[in-house]
């Protein structure tokens, strides 16, 4: 009586185990078939290195300052020009090495005086384009380090590149062309997508 108490028992704790065992068995293959699905529905790494598009609320950036965002591995300002920095910007010309912003370093919708879709809203990647260090804004008026034309705008320490407030390279200088201009879309007034065009400015 005692040995079948005991065989019955053995069996049993076989039982479970075996049900045990096939569950998680079943679980690995259920998260195995499940993984790839899953990850077909993120965003790869090659896509994240393509730069999704970024999406920015631009309801705070109040006139004067600059919002820095992250597209593409590369740091995009957005800078929200006051009617002075605009009033500056045809005073400039003269020293400006592409004025009419000629070269191909914006997208067609941005080949104006201010390189923006909204006069106010400049967006432009925050690199110089002589080797690839980052301006600094200087709003400040005529300084010594500057000179007496300096009107306002970004520079570069690094090799002495100057910029306007557009984005606009002064002539002579390190720099070959004036900043990237990346593209851009409003979605709303104050919601700006930086990374893709929409049909109408396509």
């Amino acid at each position: 009586m005692a040995d079948s108490f005991s065989i019955e028992n053995e069996m049993n704790g076989r039982r479970r185990f075996l049900v045990a065992a096939t569950t998680v068995a079943g679980g690995i293959a259920g998260a195995a078939v499940a993984t790839p699905f899953l990850l077909s529905m993120m965003p790869s790494e090659r896509a994240k290195a393509a730069g999704a598009p970024v999406e920015v609320d631009i309801e705070k950036l109040e006139p004067g300052m600059l919002l820095t965002v992250e597209w593409r591995g590369r740091v995009v300002w957005i800078l929200n020009r006051t009617p002075e920095m605009l009033a500056t910007l045809e005073k400039l010309e003269g020293q400006l090495a592409d004025p009419n912003s000629e070269k191909d370093q914006q997208p067609d919708y941005a080949q104006n005086r201010t390189r923006s879709i909204k006069p106010e809203i400049l967006v432009a990647v925050g690199l110089c384009t002589h080797l690839g260090c980052s301006p600094i804004l200087r709003k400040d008026i005529a300084p010594e380090d500057l000179g007496p034309d300096w009107l306002g705008g970004f520079f570069c320490p690094c090799h002495g590149s100057k910029f306007d407030l557009a984005g606009r390279v002064y002539s002579n200088l390190p720099a070959p062309t004036n900043m990237v201009v990346p593209p851009h879309t409003y979605l709303t007034d104050t919601r700006l997508l930086v990374g893709a065009e929409s049909k109408e400015s396509a």
